[in-house]
């Protein structure tokens, strides 16, 4: 069995309210949410919230009714394996052990259902305790990321012994994208965060990987979303 999981607190600091804020007619939560229902893999879905206006709308749409997320695991100190161990024991005790806990971040809607499809069928191929989904970095430590010294002067973040003088000669380094995560729900149940385990990338170009962390980061997803539609309907 495949639970779907969508985390959605009822505010943010970046972008208040963003997770059920109206982004081309409909609340952003339901870009994820209604991949998750369309998505014919996925037997269940659960959402995790603290907000009684999220909680009602995706239970009416179909989610399991486990009620709201407990308050420690609400505030911003709250880590997110730890919503994700909640939601999955909240979610077997209602359809029975899961197989597999597909996580949806609804701060990123801008993945295709093939990628789903790409980060499960990758899960069940190489059998890792984890996929997250990756873009290859815009900013390499090796090459132009700088941080302070000592003396407050400007040093690359991670030299190396021969220095480079273009990005292409940096070894490959990935960026976290906030995306889709495919787990192992005995990882869950046994790890205490994320990087315990074997975890492997599901890479995805960095335009499907764009996370609403600012109103800018809204305005940018926002573009991208409707210049998708334009292209739909043009075809």
């Amino acid at each position: 069995m495949i639970i779907g999981h969508i985390g959605a607190r009822r505010n943010s600091k970046g972008v208040a309210k963003k997770n059920f804020r109206s982004i081309l007619g409909k609340p952003l939560i339901d870009w994820s949410l209604d991949q998750l229902f369309s998505f014919e893999r996925v037997d269940s879905v659960v959402v995790s919230t603290d907000s009684e206006e999220i909680y009602s709308h995706a239970v009416s749409k179909g989610a399991l009714r486990i009620g709201l997320r407990p308050a420690h695991l609400a505030t911003d100190e709250a880590a997110k394996w730890n919503v994700w161990e909640h939601a999955l024991e909240a979610a077997e005790s209602l359809v029975g052990p899961a197989s597999v806990f597909l996580d949806l971040d609804c701060t990123s809607p801008l993945r295709f259902l093939s990628d789903i499809g790409s980060s499960l069928d990758l899960y069940f191929d190489e059998k890792p305790d984890m996929v997250m989904s990756c873009c290859i970095a815009r900013k390499n430590p090796y090459f132009n990321l700088v941080e302070l010294d000592v003396s407050g002067a400007l040093r690359v973040s991670k030299p190396l012994a021969q220095s480079i003088v273009a990005r292409q000669q940096a070894p490959l380094v990935y960026e976290h994208a906030a995306s889709i995560y495919v787990l192992s729900p005995e990882y869950l149940r046994r790890a205490d965060e994320l990087f315990e385990g074997r975890v492997i990338p599901y890479v995805m170009p960095p335009e499907r990987c764009w996370d609403i962390d600012s109103e800018l980061d809204f305005r940018i997803v926002e573009l991208l979303l409707e210049e998708r539609l334009k292209k739909r309907m043009a075809i």
